[in-house]
């Protein structure tokens, strides 16, 4: 099921240019009604789910309902997201509710190296990429025959 908008919790990330749903939508469907200051997803039947929208939202006014294969049927599942993890609270049918917290980094913020200590080239008639052939494992890149 696609991401949706509880309006009564939207306020439309306080006035920003851009809301924090709207940064973060890969299919950039997520859009600010700036007369309600209010977002909605402007072509449900396009949303992937990947659920980036209801896990960044700040007032948690995002929500996507969930298949059985992540929370049984008729729970809910509410994420909170913090600086260095992301709480998620499972309520289900019978009231009861179980939390559990997900890190959403495993080094340091900046720290990540983006060549992954590999050596780069500049030749850009290179067949090698960027990190290449020592990302590979190899001494050469291979070339057809």
């Amino acid at each position: 099921m696609p991401s949706y908008v509880i309006f009564e919790k939207c306020d439309g990330c306080k006035g920003q240019d851009k809301t924090a749903c709207m940064y973060i939508c890969p299919n950039d469907l997520m859009v600010l009604d700036k007369e309600r200051m209010k977002a909605y997803n402007r072509d449900p039947q396009m949303c992937w789910e990947c659920m980036c929208c209801v896990k960044i939202c700040p007032q948690q006014a995002m929500d996507v309902r969930g298949y059985a294969d992540f929370i049984p049927m008729g729970a809910s599942a509410t994420p909170l997201r913090g600086s260095e993890d992301i709480m998620w609270t499972i309520k289900f049918r019978d009231g009861s509710i179980k939390r559990f917290k997900f890190p959403t980094r495993t080094t340091p913020e900046g720290s990540a190296d983006p060549l992954g200590g590999f050596g780069t080239h500049d030749d850009l008639n290179s067949p090698a990429l960027a990190t290449e052939p020592g990302s590979l494992g190899l001494t050469a890149v291979p070339t057809p025959n």
